[in-house]
């Protein structure tokens, strides 16, 4: 038995990926998209084979078995692709896999029909990504706008029961009406006028 494996632990930690997060999350998504198309392309296969045997009531397939075709993306359909990947923001990548892979099971499309539900998926999470960009926009314009709190409001008007400082539109129309008497059962309170 070797020790050179337990020595190990001085050497120096793997280096982080020098790859940008936006790089990781295109080469993730492709890297899905590839596993699926070769899944998807497996399951045709064996769904062939299996039509096949009921159909003849022989299996050969143990005997000889022929090269499969094998599907690719053009390669305009795959920059297409990549361009949209590209645009996936990474907290957002993990989420796209998920629904891609609920609705390859869902569907179980031919391999022709993946780039199609795959650039589906992109588009929604793309959507998704703007309307909560736009939410929490407003989020921010709200909570950034300047409120007025009690606090100012109480420094900015003295509000007092009986005598008041505040203007109001009967006393700009009766402005020119002499006061009326004061009722006698009534005190008269005025406000400390500060200079």
């Amino acid at each position: 038995m070797s020790l050179i494996p337990w020595l190990r632990w001085n050497e120096a930690p793997p280096r982080l990926s020098s790859r940008s997060p936006a790089e990781m999350v295109l080469e993730t998504l492709m890297v899905e998209l590839e596993g699926q198309m070769r899944e998807a392309e497996r399951q045709q296969w064996e769904r062939s084979n299996a039509v096949r045997k009921i159909c003849t009531g022989v299996d050969y397939s143990w005997l000889a078995s022929a090269p499969r075709p094998t599907y690719d993306l053009s390669p305009g359909e795959r920059l297409q692709l990549e361009d949209v990947c590209a645009k996936i923001h990474p907290s957002y990548c993990g989420p796209a896999i998920l629904r891609f892979r609920q609705l390859m099971a869902e569907q179980e499309p031919e391999v022709q029909e993946v780039s199609r539900l795959f650039r589906s998926v992109l588009q929604e999470v793309l959507e998704r990504m703007k309307q909560e960009e736009e939410a929490h926009k407003l989020t921010r314009q709200w909570s950034l706008r300047p409120r007025g709190s009690l606090a100012t409001f109480r420094s900015r008007a003295r509000i007092t029961p009986f005598a008041s400082d505040i203007r109001t539109i009967s006393q700009d129309v009766e402005r020119d009406a002499p006061p009326p008497p004061r009722t006698w059962s009534m005190p008269e309170f005025r406000a400390p006028k500060e200079d």
